[in-house]
């Protein structure tokens, strides 16, 4: 009997650099998870800061709190990443920062990695192209083409998402979930 091996479905880490709920950046990362889950079958887990922010207080991973650790490692392990930020002064947020400082130069290697973010207007969009892409290129992370940015007023709970903003996550996550049927079918 030579049955193949039933294909691993790739584990998916969503982070968002909040730390606070409810939080636009958390709800665009569920949004861009939705669209992952319905149109491509994957399952993303989705975190953030306040799950460990009582824990990060180190400079060292192996000093921080078992929280932190666990969101290192799984972040680590993940086969695929979406990032959702909030935008603070034309920026990520410090503590969002400190968690990729624990991360290994190399972890993220090759990774692929969905780029999401939340500013005040317009102005803030270009942070995801300025701030959040070196960061994950210092990590030879595979980001997508598309990221998504979205002002908070698109964001409003209760609310329908804009068009504009559902066809840029859907067209995000078409490319995102490409790269998994990419390495399916180098596996094979």
């Amino acid at each position: 009997m030579n049955a193949e091996p039933a294909q691993r479905a790739p584990r998916i880490v969503g982070f968002c650099g909040t730390t606070w709920r409810p939080a636009r950046a958390y709800a665009l990362v569920e949004a861009v998870g939705g669209e992952l889950r319905r149109a491509h079958g994957l399952h993303p887990v989705v975190h953030d800061l306040v799950d460990a922010v009582p824990d990060l207080c180190s400079t060292r991973p192996e000093a921080m709190g078992p929280r932190a650790r666990a969101l290192l490692a799984e972040l680590q392990a993940a086969d695929g990443i979406i990032i959702g930020c909030p935008v603070f002064q034309g920026s990520f947020p410090g503590l969002f920062k400190h968690v990729f400082d624990m991360v290994a130069p190399g972890a993220l290697r090759d990774r692929p990695v969905l780029l999401t973010a939340v500013g005040g207007g317009m102005r803030h969009s270009l942070m995801v192209e300025h701030q959040l892409r070196p960061l994950f290129g210092f990590f030879e992370a595979r980001t997508v083409p598309t990221a998504v940015y979205a002002c908070a007023a698109e964001l409003e709970p209760g609310r329908p998402l804009p068009v504009p903003l559902t066809t840029r996550i859907g067209i995000a996550a078409e490319q995102f979930a490409r790269q998994f049927d990419h390495r399916r079918a180098s596996a094979a």
